[in-house]
């Protein structure tokens, strides 16, 4: 049975996609591993549209540990090569590579004292900005604050995060809040920034 819910448009009307929208895109994260896994996820997502990421998201979290950076941080050739056959994952040499030099950026910074979080954060001036988009507006697809995360993840190492990756994280993660005015999360997601 339909409910009356007025959504954001992009999530359509396939049941995954209608529960990450409804449960989780827009929620502010801080857990620097759930970031770190978000991050990776989103950069599996380049050139593939984010429901292909949804539907394998269970199989990836497994084939990949958890996302556990210490784990896949260890990551050697055969690692690579047993993903390279998992049919669960997104089988791109490249996007697996990623992931285990992002898991070892990820290492060097906890150990260098610095939170993962935090650090990311800072990008959004530490608490989620709040858009007041009407539903049918377009959303910028990257923002100055985007940009200078993408530029501030290049230069140390991380890959496959260029500005529109990153905004697609920023709004998924709650960094920014990009519901529709209209949209039933929009004020929930914006009550949870205490705004």
């Amino acid at each position: 049975m339909a409910d009356s819910l007025h959504r954001c448009a992009w999530c359509g009307t396939d049941p995954l996609y209608v529960a990450y929208h409804d449960e989780e895109w827009g929620v502010p994260e801080y857990d620097p591993r759930a970031l770190w896994e978000k991050l990776v996820l989103d950069g599996f997502q380049a050139g593939l549209a984010w429901i292909t990421i949804l539907r394998k998201r269970e199989g990836m979290r497994d084939a990949f540990d958890g996302f556990d950076p210490e784990v896949v941080a260890r990551y050697g050739e055969a690692d690579i090569d047993r993903l390279l056959g998992d049919a669960r994952i997104i089988r791109s040499r490249a996007k697996i590579n990623s992931a285990v030099k992002g898991a070892r950026i990820w290492l060097e910074m906890r150990e260098n004292g610095e939170d993962f979080s935090a650090w990311l954060w800072s990008f959004a001036g530490g608490a989620p900005i709040q858009n007041h988009w009407a539903d049918g507006d377009a959303r910028p697809v990257a923002t100055p604050e985007s940009e200078a995360m993408s530029k501030a993840l290049k230069k140390r190492g991380f890959t496959f995060v260029g500005p529109v990756i990153v905004y697609a994280f920023m709004q998924a993660v709650g960094m920014v809040n990009d519901h529709g005015a209209e949209c039933f999360r929009h004020r929930q997601v914006r009550a949870m920034a205490g705004k």
